[in-house]
């Protein structure tokens, strides 16, 4: 079995030397704020109830099954877009499949860990991956350092962005979801049911990315269109190979219209491949037994292979100095953490 640090993404190289400021975060649940962007509103009249709800001390999936227990509807009656963090204080939406129903009466879910903020019907399933995004509020505490340099990293973010790691929370506690998958490559999980097994080819194509990523870093080229990277187009999934570099990719990248990415192993499906320098530095990190095993083994589950962006460009970032706090508001697109930009700011101490 091999060894894996109980944080993995501790060790990774830093865009910009390493954060200038230590301090600690989710001292308590009011210090992680995060409000998630759907891009839709309901639309007043369906099937479905809209609920839209702010939790403190509960996942999303604590909240799922309060609802359903309360509303007497089955588990695949219950809508969200995406998973939101137990220690913080959050605002999503859910769905409740309730038709021909008036629904119960929501109020009665209130708590101090469960808000009913707003109660609206519509036509459809909030479905995984519909999300468009989150905005956070982060209040840093106990601050130790430079806030000069830390204003000058904050300043290169606003412009460069960051290296788009996974976070942590994609491998579990102290790696559990990567010795997980190890012995499920290696066919030594009993009877894994679905979710679990999505769990771990999420955790296993993410640690992969993050090698790939963080040897870009180390060779400052994660931000840079290199011969034979896969480009993905902003806001889009749209990808085009890049089989010559000139001014205009090079200016592209710069203006942020396209990204380069890394790769999200899997089966051939319809991603494209790196080639030339691109592909052979992907080839080449990922060349050692372990990471062989696993893209095999995600391949033979039938995940399609994808890509990802190399760099992460938080929006609407903004910072305030608070005696000895650091609170800091930013967007992000879905699928990103604000850890991988908090951490070329501010070490947890």
């Amino acid at each position: 079995m091999p060894e894996f640090p109980s944080d993995p993404t501790l060790d990774l190289p830093y865009a910009y030397g390493g954060a200038p400021l230590s301090g600690q975060l989710k001292v308590s649940p009011e210090d992680f704020q995060v409000d998630e962007i759907l891009g839709y509103e309901a639309t007043g009249e369906g099937d479905h109830a809209f609920l839209t709800i702010r939790k403190r001390g509960l996942n999303t999936q604590d909240v799922a099954r309060i609802i359903q227990q309360h509303a007497g509807a089955r588990q695949v009656d219950i809508g969200f877009a995406g998973l939101k963090d137990k220690h913080a204080i959050t605002t999503q939406a859910f769905s409740v499949h309730l038709p021909g129903k008036d629904g119960p009466d929501w109020q009665a879910l209130m708590t101090d860990q469960l808000e009913i903020l707003d109660v609206q019907r519509h036509n459809r399933k909030i479905r995984r991956g519909s999300l468009r995004g989150n905005r956070f509020v982060l209040r840093i505490q106990h601050l130790q350092g430079d806030r000069t340099a830390a204003e000058t990293v904050i300043e290169k973010i606003k412009k460069q962005g960051v290296p788009n790691y996974f976070g942590q929370q994609r491998f579990g506690r102290k790696a559990s979801n990567l010795y997980r998958a190890e012995k499920f490559f290696n066919r030594e999980l009993r009877r894994p049911k679905r979710d679990q097994i999505g769990m771990l080819l999420s955790a296993s194509r993410s640690y992969l990315f993050n090698k790939v990523l963080a040897e870009r870093v180390i060779n400052k080229n994660w931000n840079m269109a290199l011969s034979g990277d896969v480009m993905l187009l902003e806001g889009s999934n749209r990808q085009f190979l890049v089989e010559m570099l000139d001014d205009e990719i090079h200016q592209r990248v710069m203006d942020f219209d396209i990204h380069p990415s890394g790769p999200m192993p899997g089966d051939k499906g319809r991603s494209l491949q790196a080639s030339d320098e691109a592909g052979l530095l992907e080839a080449n990190i990922l060349a050692d037994e372990l990471s062989q095993r696993w893209i095999e083994g995600i391949a033979q589950q039938r995940l399609d292979a994808d890509r990802r962006s190399l760099r992460l460009l938080p929006k609407a970032l903004a910072y305030e100095w608070q005696d000895n706090f650091l609170l800091m508001s930013f967007e992000l697109t879905a699928g990103a953490y604000a850890t991988s930009v908090m951490r070329e700011i501010v070490c947890s101490s």
